[in-house]
């Protein structure tokens, strides 16, 4: 029987650069769908961090920031401009108690 690769490959988790196993890391996709594996490579998260995301769907949100000109805009007219859409698109964001 083959070793897996899995065992021994070493990955860089994205998020805090920390060298983990790979069977010890979470494949991390940023189109939201790592089950499709169809020509894809994936990066890598630390469980540590993996644990830290949110979890919550991301459809429309890759339009949304090319939209909102996120990384050319300035950091206020940014932040000030997807408020204002999240809000308008999805209404507003009431906090849990």
């Amino acid at each position: 029987m083959w070793l897996s690769r899995t065992h021994t490959e070493t990955v860089t988790c994205l998020a805090c650069g920390e060298q983990v196993s790979r069977s010890k890391a979470r494949e991390y996709d940023k189109h939201g769908d790592r089950w499709d594996r169809d020509d894809k490579s994936f990066e890598h998260l630390c469980k540590s961090c993996y644990d830290g995301l949110c979890h919550y769907p991301r459809d429309e949100l890759e339009g949304l920031l090319v939209e909102l000109e996120a990384g050319e805009a300035t950091r206020e007219r940014f932040l000030s401009s997807y408020l204002e859409t999240v809000e308008e698109r999805y209404g507003t964001l009431e906090e849990e108690s």
